[in-house]
């Protein structure tokens, strides 16, 4: 997987939503909040620093936010009235993770420069910023979105490809949002980093087809080695 493929994804990807018609540009803050990339970064770093982990949490909590409705933040909303809350979809339940991070960032951007920097854009900032930190490219992130005021819970569930979706599926998905094989290649590539859960691929191991039989297109050394990791019942586990 090239550079130039990872950039030009996160680049779409942090533009999928323009809210209200706005524009989105680098520059946004600079009038307004000149330190809020550096504050971003700081945050993100430290964190990464102490979980190494959090650099794929923080990546992943864009993806899943701007695959339904667009980049606004939506993911972040608690139950609320009518909102019903997103985090507890089938993508994100139990799996989503790094909001207390993004919390210490708003809260140092709020000190700093009350009631400017969007959530939807510390979202894109820490993204691009997790991406490098963990030896990826870097790229301009365009500024600009409105937070959302509301979410869908059936959208994170529609929109957000599961691990058992089919090649075919997951491009369709793809595709919808603007994006095209090499997107999908690239942000597959992204899965590279952080862990992934058992329960996500544990059929493959141990009864692909329901038969009791593995999956036979694994590299078999592989998954002799994944099944170790991941016994056939017992505690979720994950692997690196």
């Amino acid at each position: 997987m090239g550079r130039r493929s990872i950039t030009r994804l996160m680049v779409l990807i942090s533009i999928l939503a323009i809210a209200n018609g706005s524009y989105l540009y680098p520059q946004f803050y600079d009038g307004s909040c000149p330190q809020a990339k550096d504050i971003v970064r700081s945050v993100v770093a430290k964190a990464v620093a102490k979980e190494a982990l959090m650099a794929a949490s923080l990546l992943r909590l864009h993806f899943h936010d701007c695959f339904v409705m667009g980049c606004d933040a939506s993911l972040l909303l608690d139950n609320n009235g009518s909102i019903i809350s997103e985090k507890w979809s089938n993508a994100n339940r139990n799996s989503a993770r790094g909001f207390e991070v993004v919390d210490q960032i708003k809260a140092a951007l709020e000190k700093a420069c009350p009631q400017t920097v969007s959530c939807a854009d510390i979202l894109a900032l820490a993204a691009r910023d997790s991406t490098v930190l963990t030896g990826g490219p870097s790229w301009e992130v365009p500024l600009g979105r409105r937070d959302s005021l509301d979410a869908s819970l059936s959208g994170s569930n529609q929109n957000i490809p599961p691990p058992n979706n089919t090649f075919q599926t997951i491009l369709t998905k793809f595709k919808l949002k603007g994006l095209d094989i090499v997107d999908f290649v690239a942000l597959s590539g992204s899965h590279t980093i952080g862990n992934a859960r058992c329960t996500s691929f544990r059929q493959r191991l141990y009864n692909n087809t329901g038969n009791g039989q593995p999956d036979f297109s694994l590299d078999q050394s592989y998954a002799a080695k994944l099944r170790q990791n991941c016994p056939r019942s017992g505690l979720i586990g994950s692997i690196e």
